[in-house]
């Protein structure tokens, strides 16, 4: 690098809704996307189940919507979910033409046409997927896509540590410049220019001790906009998803919602079903109402773990239909075609974040927000089963229209950007505080914050975190940044987000749960908890 590189458009993130926005920025303007790990570290990368679409004659736009909204508990905003839901035939289009090879099947009329999944949430069959390997298919093809693109640089091991304001800088007004990146294969820091900046970092599942997400699920996104000045909301609204494997060497596989859309039935030790004792749907009940029956069955029954079987399908039909979920738990001694398998819940996606409207802007100018960083009042308390890809794709479109119409009035801000100064810190002689605390952070909580709460743990886990943060920022001021330093430095802002949220809240609603308020409490108007810096 030079002194410092210079793009129009940052995109931090380089899962679905980072490469679909280059890729429909890219014939028009210069865009750098940056990676904290690899190309393939994301969560796109690992998402198994598929994408929501209407798509079936005998579904529609309207049962998709209301779908939805029942899932989000009376927080949708209902306006998002429309366009959302109406753009699903559109992004599955553009992704065709990316070269994804959705599965198909055989149409009575013996045409082939995409086979659709039925997942927790839906009334209809409208998953599009490949086989249970759907996001490594999309993530494959954009990043192949995106490297042929002669406008795009991709920038693998680049971790942000902050975006550069404005206002910091002696202007009147924020906006944002670009960001102060850690390139951690030389670790060195440089300032990264651009006229604007994407938020596409993901989600924050990894300030949970168990978590079906990716190590770098550690919130920075939702972290960086806070400490620029952006707003967030809902952030008690953490999904755990309800069938995680559970086993010494595979706890972080996540076992699609796809088998139980597919007769899977979750059962107890003794092999008795359980889930008609919580749901009318049964074990197509939505994320929220499995988890916490499985929590309730493992602590009332003293278990560690429930069990998935759909062993009752024949093996070619799993085989066909579920192969990686077939070899990886093969790979561990467990048949799926002759035994159950043994799942737990585990942190999953984080359905509050960024405050975002309607094309993906931020509360600070030049700032944009998509996929699980931002919150765009799609999800509500509780995101429905395959619609985060979809809102990936469709907030992706939208955000490339508000930039593109942006950059043609932007002017240049004439300010230059500052070196990094590391004049003040050393190398650092105390990693066991950064390795002990974020240890510490994870299992409270997961004890504290988990899928149920009460007011004095959440009392209790706040406390901490004050305490942590306190460690933390004597430690950031003393030593060299490093990617694990930064993640809890994320990690710790997150978490404080977390509780403020769910303290607000004084009701049971969709994902949070609380045994001081343990009902939905329909005298409030349903609201969302919005927190400002």
């Amino acid at each position: 690098m030079n002194k410092y590189e210079s793009y129009d458009v940052l995109i931090i993130g380089c899962g679905g809704a980072g490469l679909s926005l280059a890729l429909k920025l890219a014939d028009h303007v210069s865009v750098v996307v940056l990676s904290k790990v690899s190309l393939v570290s994301g969560s796109t990368y690992y998402a198994q189940g598929g994408i929501s679409a209407v798509l079936d004659q005998s579904d529609s736009v309207e049962s998709h919507v209301k779908d939805t909204l029942n899932a989000g508990a009376g927080l949708c905003d209902e306006e998002i979910v429309r366009l959302t839901v109406e753009a699903g035939r559109k992004s599955i289009e553009w992704l065709c033409k990316q070269g994804v090879a959705f599965t198909q099947e055989m149409s009575q009329t013996g045409e082939q046409k995409l086979h659709l999944n039925r997942e927790g949430g839906h009334s209809h069959r409208r998953v599009v997927h490949v086989t249970d390997a759907t996001g490594k298919a999309i993530s494959v093809s954009l990043i192949e896509r995106a490297q042929e693109h002669p406008n795009i640089t991709l920038l693998e091991h680049h971790n942000v540590i902050d975006l550069i304001n404005a206002k910091k800088l002696g202007a009147s007004e924020a906006e944002i410049l670009g960001a102060y990146v850690l390139n951690t294969e030389i670790q060195q820091v440089q300032p990264i220019a651009a006229k604007c900046v994407v938020l596409a970092t993901g989600g924050a599942s990894k300030v949970y001790l168990y978590s079906s997400n990716p190590h770098i699920s550690t919130g920075d996104g939702i972290a960086l906009a806070w400490r620029a000045g952006c707003s967030v909301r809902n952030m008690e609204f953490m999904q755990f998803h309800p069938t995680c494997l559970y086993h010494p060497n595979g706890r972080s596989f996540l076992i699609s919602e796809a088998l139980r859309g597919e007769g899977g039935k979750l059962i107890l030790p003794n092999g008795k079903t359980f889930m008609h004792n919580y749901d009318a749907r049964g074990d197509l009940a939505p994320r929220d109402i499995v988890a916490r029956a499985i929590d309730n069955e493992m602590k009332t029954n003293g278990i560690d773990c429930v069990y998935l079987d759909v062993s009752h399908k024949t093996s070619e039909f799993i085989q066909q239909h579920f192969p990686t979920i077939y070899q990886q738990c093969l790979s561990l001694n467990i048949d799926i075609t002759q035994q159950a398998i043994p799942v737990v819940p585990a942190a999953h996606y984080t359905c509050g974040g960024v405050v975002t409207d309607s094309y993906a802007r931020t509360d600070i100018a030049r700032l944009y927000a998509i996929g699980e960083v931002a919150s765009t009042g799609l999800h509500g308390a509780n995101r429905m089963a395959s619609n985060s890809l979809l809102e990936c794709l469709v907030f992706a479109e939208r955000a490339s229209q508000a930039i593109l119409a942006e950059l043609k009035t932007l002017s240049t801000p004439n300010l230059q950007l500052p070196a990094w100064d590391e004049s003040q810190v050393i190398d650092s002689d105390e990693e066991v505080v950064v390795s002990h605390n974020w240890d510490e952070l994870r299992r409270f909580m997961w004890d504290y914050v988990g899928i149920v709460r009460t007011n004095k743990r959440l009392s209790r886990a706040l406390r901490r975190i004050e305490l942590l943060k306190d460690e933390i920022n004597e430690y950031y001021g003393h030593f060299r940044v490093t990617s694990d330093l930064l993640e809890l430095r994320n990690l710790l802002i997150v978490a404080e987000l977390i509780v403020r949220c769910a303290q607000q809240r004084k009701e049971s609603r969709g994902l949070h749960y609380t045994q001081d308020f343990p009902k939905l409490d329909e005298s409030q108007a349903p609201q969302d908890s919005l927190l400002k810096p």
